[in-house]
């Protein structure tokens, strides 16, 4: 398929295929829910194509958006953890997507055939470990105004500096809040860095929010 599983970086190719051979391919529409929070997990999905965005709902009633995901990104790699685990989060396709959707019982009989395969999860969970923890360090000592400019400059990378995303969406991926998002956004616009609209951040400036966000 021409992609690259990030999260699967290291484990023998062999192992990969054997895995995605027994998975089926999806395609979501724009705005199609993958899966609610809440929901029995039974399947994992390896993004082939197009944007997700990963939503959790506070104690408040308040749904942020948490993590963007793109073609190969894993999502849903829980499911495999306990035959009775329930999804954390709600994710949504953004764009047109596909995902290639791997069930529980097919893996557990995938393993049960050759027991290696087991390592493709035992990476899976490691490499989601690293990630969870780099993101909590950044939390615990990195100031909100620089966690909004890294993410500003990973997402004007990811659009080609047209997101497609709200301050709320913003405030969510760099764990602050909106009011902190506006405050930050609209000193870039008076440093002629960024430009506002409705539902859309663009960066035009690229270059200076990548040298503030270091």
């Amino acid at each position: 398929m021409g992609v690259e599983w990030r999260l699967l970086r290291g484990v023998p190719d062999d192992k990969v295929q054997r895995v995605l051979a027994g998975a089926r391919r999806r395609r979501w529409a724009k705005g199609a829910v993958l899966f609610h929070e809440g929901d029995q997990a039974v399947t994992l999905h390896l993004i082939a194509k197009g944007r997700l965005a990963v939503r959790m709902t506070t104690r408040r009633g308040d749904v942020l958006t948490v993590e963007l995901l793109g073609a190969g990104d894993v999502v849903g790699e829980l499911a495999f953890l306990t035959p009775d685990a329930r999804r954390s989060a709600t994710v949504v396709a953004l764009e047109a997507s596909e995902t290639l959707a791997l069930d529980r019982d097919v893996f557990e009989e995938l393993s049960a055939q050759d027991p290696s395969v087991s390592e493709v999860l035992l990476h899976l969970f490691a490499e989601r470990i690293r990630r969870l923890d780099a993101r909590l360090l950044e939390a615990l000592y990195v100031p909100a105004d620089l966690r909004i400019l890294r993410r500003l400059d990973e997402l004007a990378t990811m659009y080609g500096g047209v997101i497609p995303l709200t301050q709320e969406d913003l405030a969510g991926l760099a764990g602050t809040t909106r009011a902190t998002v506006n405050r930050v956004l609209r000193r870039e616009v008076e440093s002629g860095t960024v430009t506002l609209s409705r539902g859309r951040i663009t960066v035009v400036d690229g270059e200076a929010v990548a040298r503030r966000a270091r």
